[in-house]
């Protein structure tokens, strides 16, 4: 009896297994795709360093640098414009000192020469420009401020002048 109960027992359980392992090597696998996207808008940024005189004795011209630099999107056309500051005249800018009842006068040009007055973007002669290389690629532009003497020959006190600019890159 006990024979014939095994028997009965192994059939079913050795073809199960059979089963199971004829499944597992018909396992199917399925595919997908998807879109991966994005969007890049024009786009720009502007960094601006101070620009700094120094000692001016009063007696001689005073001339100094500072260099902005512009990232855009690639191709991106844009020019850089430069607020008149406190005096609200691009042609007459002045830096004021809280000792002193009279303002420096100075101005901001474009050129080495300093024959074009950088603009505002309503007055003014001169303004940087150019196209985007991408935001990888600085594009640089040189402010040229420059104190003149015989501009200030009046009644300036000793002390520490400012003045706040504003630089717009439009694009």
């Amino acid at each position: 009896g006990l024979c014939r109960m095994n028997k009965h027992l192994v059939a079913p359980l050795t073809a199960g297994i059979l089963l199971a392992l004829a499944g597992a090597a018909q396992a199917a696998t399925r595919t997908s795709t998807f879109n991966v996207t994005a969007t890049v808008n024009t786009n720009c940024v502007i960094t601006t360093p101070d620009l700094a005189f120094g000692v001016f004795d009063g007696l001689v011209d005073t001339s100094a640098t500072s260099t902005i630099t512009v990232r855009c999107s690639n191709g991106t056309p844009y020019t850089v414009d430069l607020s008149a500051g406190s005096s609200g005249d691009v042609t007459n800018r002045t830096m004021t000192s809280p000792s002193s009842a009279v303002a420096l006068r100075y101005n901001l040009f474009t050129d080495v020469a300093h024959t074009q007055v950088w603009a505002n973007g309503q007055n003014g002669t001169g303004r940087a420009s150019g196209n985007g290389g991408g935001m990888g690629t600085p594009r640089t532009h040189t402010v040229y401020g420059f104190l003149d003497a015989d501009l200030n020959t009046g009644e300036v006190d000793a002390g520490s002048y400012t003045d706040i600019i504003t630089a717009t890159v439009n694009y």
